[in-house]
């Protein structure tokens, strides 16, 4: 089985909002009237103080393949909790996902399972699985594997990693995001230029993050920030346990469902 890495399935979503974050936040006063380095500051500190945040990530481009999420939606909190969707690129299917603490459900799609299993052994775990969740905890490799999307300390600690970067930052004019007032600010490194949207009234919250260049262009957009992750959870009806899709991962017969 193919694994989803945590730094595959963030890719590009983390490293757009780190580019644009580089050094350390200042206290100062009005977005607007603010220099871009200066505002980039702040949207970076009130990130890295995030308790949560939803998340929506639309990726696209040649070198995207169907180990990266294309689209992906998150609300994720620094207690590893999340609920959301992902849809993988290149027709690699799509799940639903529910994290809390340790335990984690999964809703793949027939499609996505095609994509990670060879031969039959996708159908059968489609079968096995029907309309319902996959669940068990991070001790499952697969598990583990997509549920590290929902690690909003690491993606605060990949920006961190990233502060520091010297790269020249301009300022936008006052424009509009989802109807909310934002400043751009826009940098290019590496070939690829980058644009954070930043709240240009009230907390500088980051609002968007786009990169654009050669081969893929991402656009995240955050929301919700500190507020709760929904709590609700599958019912026993509603889930199947990692262990009855043991036999056919392992190459072997369908388990019983």
């Amino acid at each position: 089985m193919r694994r989803i890495s945590r730094k595959q399935a963030w890719g590009t979503a983390a490293c757009t909002a780190a580019a644009l974050l580089a050094a350390p936040a200042v206290a100062l006063a009005d977005t607007e009237d603010l220099s871009a380095r200066e505002i980039s500051d702040k949207a970076e500190k009130e990130l890295l103080d995030a308790k949560s945040v939803h998340l929506e990530l639309e990726q696209k481009g040649k070198d995207l393949d169907d180990e990266e999420p294309a689209t992906m939606e998150l609300t994720l909190d620094q207690d590893d909790n999340c609920v959301g969707s992902l849809t993988m690129a290149d027709d690699g299917g799509s799940l639903e996902l529910i994290k809390r603490g340790e335990r984690v459900w999964m809703k793949p799609d027939a499609a996505f399972w095609k994509a990670q299993l060879p031969g039959g052994q996708g159908e059968a775990a489609a079968d096995i699985i029907g309309d319902r969740y996959l669940y068990g905890t991070t001790s499952d490799a697969l598990l583990k594997d997509m549920a590290g999307v929902c690690d909003l300390k690491e993606i605060q600690k990949e920006v961190r990693d990233e502060s520091g970067d010297e790269s020249t930052l301009k300022k936008g004019e006052r424009t509009k995001v989802d109807g909310t007032d934002v400043i751009p600010v826009t940098g290019r490194d590496d070939g690829k230029t980058t644009t954070m949207y930043v709240a240009a009234e009230g907390t500088p919250y980051l609002v968007r993050a786009t990169e654009k260049g050669e081969g893929s262009d991402s656009t995240l957009t955050l929301s919700e920030y500190d507020k709760p992750v929904p709590k609700d959870t599958p019912s026993d009806e509603d889930s199947v346990n990692v262990s009855q899709l043991q036999g056919v991962r392992d190459g072997g017969p369908a388990a019983d469902s």
